[in-house]
């Protein structure tokens, strides 16, 4: 009996920790013919493929929750819904009124009747290529040519291609010259003279809510046709005010800046950095003209007092920061529609190219990738978001870093590679990364009107200082706080603006630039050079 149980006992059928069984089982189960064999290795594959997806699914939801909640916590959303503007009353509201209401019409122009717009295109630049460092006064006398010919009609319109269209220059800035001519520019302005005046009326309601179609289903998609308007008035207004003030009717020509300002105001709530763009270019043709009434010694004290307390309202840095805000939320609704449309989309929404094999590769591609992966994209792009763009600029300090913009460059141009898509940005999920080639770029543009606005405000406590002493200071220091109550600093230094008198009684007021380098009030080969020079604001020598 002791033999059977030791047999027994030595049995591993019988053995509870022998692995013998199972191993034999597994061995069973790999055991028969090839189908069986390839069946088994496909199932395998399958839950093996199920499970990386399944990960890489919670792995980007669970990563895109986290930084949304994290941005939500620090109070800023990434739901582009929550910036577009709230609604106002009709009779409250400018753009509601008859003549900006056209304007949401594509089709529509602005100011048709005046001899502006069939003169513009005929009219050489002020700004020469060799001095467009520095400002220069609107070329009056051309333009009085131009409407001439056009009255008389020896100016040829139809058919003429723009290598053949005859420019008429003067270059006759003297006060004598532009004031002579001034009369006839601005009865060439006369026609439109009612709508301008209706825009002024209107310009006194509090509200400016252009009755946009916000496409959230694509906000790529959403039309815009009235900022283009908004800058073709300002255009208009800063010739009828060049030559108003040329001919000295200051009064006249404060209220045409105080209506460009407004419209420069008017497209300030939209949640789209193409209107920032708008504003800031509309602002500085507006502050062209009061340039030019400075340097005539055109304004009042009164005038000037007006002029620098809407200059010194202005900050465009945080105006600019709420736009890179908002078009960070752009661009995640973009992703998602990316998403929704096929991966193809990206093609002309990213790279602007339209390959239609390519488009057809890149949509199965989409379709075999893991839903996550689109989430890790979202998360990605506000990443490079943070640490390329919104770190270079402090709204608090009013600063611009051009200097740590230039060191991001280096680390953005290896997170990706521009325009094609390799298989890097596809596996590290940066595929959307050339929408910040415009972005990150953008933290200049913001500096520039801020400077702008900064000289303007500063140039006229200079001229009242001037105005009543007879002379301007030997130092900005001097401006406070009977002409100015604090005098702007440079958003590229973070310290005063410089400042001395020149001879003939002029003096030169400038940033260092975007360079930070201080090049002794020297320009760039252009008025705001990013590259070179200092960004200057002085006057010709009477």
């Amino acid at each position: 009996m002791s033999e059977y149980a030791g047999i027994f006992l030595n049995d591993d059928a019988f053995n509870m920790n022998s692995d013998a069984p199972k191993r034999r089982r597994l061995l069973w189960l790999f055991k028969g013919p090839w189908w069986w064999r390839a069946w088994l290795g496909l199932m395998g594959i399958i839950v093996l493929v199920s499970a990386f997806y399944a990960e890489e699914d919670w792995r980007g939801q669970h990563s895109w929750d986290t930084y949304r909640k994290s941005m939500e916590a620090a109070g800023i959303s990434l739901d582009l819904q929550t910036y577009t503007p709230k609604p106002v009353p009709d009779d409250e509201n400018f753009a509601m009124s008859p003549i900006p209401k056209k304007w949401m019409n594509s089709l529509s122009l602005p100011l048709t009747n005046d001899l502006y717009s069939r003169a513009s295109d005929y009219v050489w630049a002020t700004n020469s290529s060799k001095n467009a460092g520095h400002r220069h006064f609107e070329d009056l006398v051309a333009w009085q040519q131009a409407f001439a010919a056009l009255k008389n009609g020896s100016l040829n319109q139809n058919g003429a291609s723009p290598k053949t269209k005859p420019q008429f220059w003067s270059l006759k800035f003297d006060l004598a010259s532009r004031a002579q001519a001034a009369p006839s520019v601005l009865e060439g302005m006369k026609p439109d003279e009612a709508e301008f005046a209706e825009l002024r009326q209107a310009s006194t309601l509090p509200y400016s809510r252009f009755p946009i179609i916000y496409r959230m289903d694509d906000p790529a998609q959403t039309l815009l046709p009235h900022l283009a308007k908004v800058k073709q008035v300002c255009q208009h207004l800063h010739l009828q005010t060049c030559a108003e003030l040329a001919s000295g009717q200051t009064d006249k020509a404060l209220a045409d800046v105080k209506l460009s300002l407004y419209l420069t105001d008017s497209v300030k709530t939209e949640p789209f950095l193409i209107s920032f763009l708008v504003q800031s270019a509309c602002f500085q043709i507006v502050t062209q003209s009061v340039w030019e009434g400075l340097a005539e010694r055109r304004w009042t004290d009164a005038q000037l007092q007006e002029l620098e307390t809407s200059f010194g309202r202005y900050d465009f840095l945080r105006e600019g920061w709420d736009a890179l805000t908002s078009e960070r939320a752009f661009g995640i609704r973009e992703i998602d529609v990316v998403r929704k449309r096929g991966l193809g989309s990206i093609e002309d929404m990213v790279y602007g190219q339209d390959d239609p094999a390519r488009k057809a590769f890149l949509n199965v591609l989409g379709e075999a990738m893991p839903e996550g992966w689109f989430d890790l994209e979202k998360v990605n792009y506000c990443n490079l978001y943070d640490e390329q763009i919104t770190r270079d600029l402090n709204p608090a300090e009013k600063r611009v870093f051009p200097t740590q913009l230039s060191s991001n460059d280096v680390d953005f141009a290896l997170s990706f590679a521009p325009g094609s898509f390799a298989p890097g940005a596809i596996l590290r999920h940066k595929l959307f990364a050339p929408w910040l080639n415009i972005e990150r770029t953008f933290p200049d543009k913001i500096a520039i009107p801020q400077t702008v606005a900064n000289q303007a405000a500063i140039a006229c406590a200079l001229e009242r200082y001037r105005l009543a002493k007879g002379q301007f200071p030997e130092t900005l220091f001097s401006l406070t706080p009977q002409f100015i109550e604090r005098v702007p600093t440079d958003v590229i230094t973070g310290e005063p603006y410089k400042y001395r008198r020149t001879a003939g009684g002029q003096f030169v007021l400038y940033s260092v630039g975007w360079n930070g380098k201080d090049d002794g009030g020297v320009p760039g080969k252009r008025l705001f050079d990013e590259s070179e020079g200092d960004w200057v604001w002085e006057y010709p020598v009477q």
